[in-house]
């Protein structure tokens, strides 16, 4: 295969890899945003633990694949994107950090102070890691200040009304992947109340998405490539489908159908960028010569071929690995069999 090609594959994966990790990761940040509202009970909280203590490790291999995966495909992506986000995404490495024992520690020493401490730890990193994430991403979809020079990244480049209303989207639908999340998992009062606060969800990330891709369509440049493949507007359109449907089985207590149409709208959402995006990885708003594209990011012919090896033997152990894991702990938590949770 020619270079241009394998460029256009490891483009692909990449953006599967990091939509994968956002949409696994949603369930996990969502049910610790909720985590000191929804549990008021020990047998709550130990319910809630235990729905997603044994996954949000395993979930950040997604993460470490597509980290990976930009450094070594596209190295002038990770460069740039590193260096120019910087300050957000050492603020995402340090809730990730804070987000373990946030889940692990809270019971360790029987005290109600260290307990409280720990849960709300886990709660206000777990909003920040969607939040800034989102904030990231959409400040790369609504396009960047770069010119013949290079990048020249302010505050306002990456916090402005795009990146927020992107940050709050994102939480926002992670709130719902949780509540179905815990709606589908656990049995008893939690499961009541986790329901109840998804009806609610719902609706305002309805309204969120919404505004979001009225927003990017109206006001940045980001599905301007979209013209010339009409077709491609399908992605999008099967976000905000996928999320509207997500209402009917939560009406009709089928979580686990409501929860995978929460999760598609939430691949979907970030798929919707990257689509617009290419060929960019990294577009400008000044003007569209000056984008780092998808061939000028990429590795050499060889590198993209040794690592399409490389991803060819590792990606079906690690999905081989993630429906293992799953299945091994499909059984529904009760108040009863949470206790043995530590």
């Amino acid at each position: 295969m020619t270079q241009q090609t394998l460029a256009e594959i490891w483009y692909l994966l990449w953006a599967f890899l990091w939509g994968t990790y956002f949409t696994f990761e949603a369930y996990i940040v969502g049910t610790g945003i909720l985590f000191p509202f929804l549990a008021k009970r020990k047998e709550e909280e130990q319910q809630l633990k235990k729905s997603i203590g044994p996954f949000w490790d395993s979930n950040e291999v997604w993460l470490i694949v597509a980290g990976g995966v930009t450094f070594a495909t596209f190295p002038k992506t990770y460069a740039l994107l590193l260096s120019s986000f910087y300050i957000p995404f050492y603020l995402i490495l340090f809730s990730l950090i804070l987000r373990g024992p946030g889940i692990e520690f809270m019971d360790k020493i029987l005290s109600p102070s260290w307990k409280k401490k720990w849960i709300w730890i886990l709660c206000i990193s777990s909003f920040f890691i969607p939040f800034l994430f989102g904030v990231a991403f959409s400040a790369i979809f609504s396009g960047l200040p770069i010119d013949e020079k290079g990048m020249h990244l302010s505050f306002f480049d990456v916090i402005n009304g795009y990146s927020i209303l992107g940050g709050f989207t994102y939480t926002v639908l992670t709130l719902l992947s949780g509540c179905l999340w815990t709606s589908y998992k656990t049995l008893g009062k939690i499961q009541e109340k986790a329901a109840l606060v998804a009806k609610i969800v719902w609706g305002a990330a309805v309204l969120l998405v919404f505004a979001y891709f009225i927003v990017f369509i109206n006001f940045t440049t980001l599905f301007d490539s979209l013209e010339n493949a009409p077709l491609l507007w399908s992605v999008p359109a099967l976000c905000v489908l996928a999320l509207l449907l997500t209402i009917f089985p939560l009406r009709k207590k089928k979580w686990l159908m409501s929860f995978v149409l929460a999760s598609f709208a939430i691949f979907t959402l970030f798929a919707s960028g990257f689509t617009g995006m290419y060929p960019d990885m990294l577009p400008s708003y000044i003007d569209p010569q000056y984008s780092l594209t998808l061939y000028d990011a990429a590795g050499s012919q060889l590198n993209l071929t040794v690592m399409l090896w490389v991803a060819g033997l590792i990606l079906p152990l690690v999905i081989t690995y993630k429906i293992w894991i799953y299945w091994l702990l499909k059984d529904k938590i009760t108040e009863k069999n949470a206790q043995d949770y530590q």
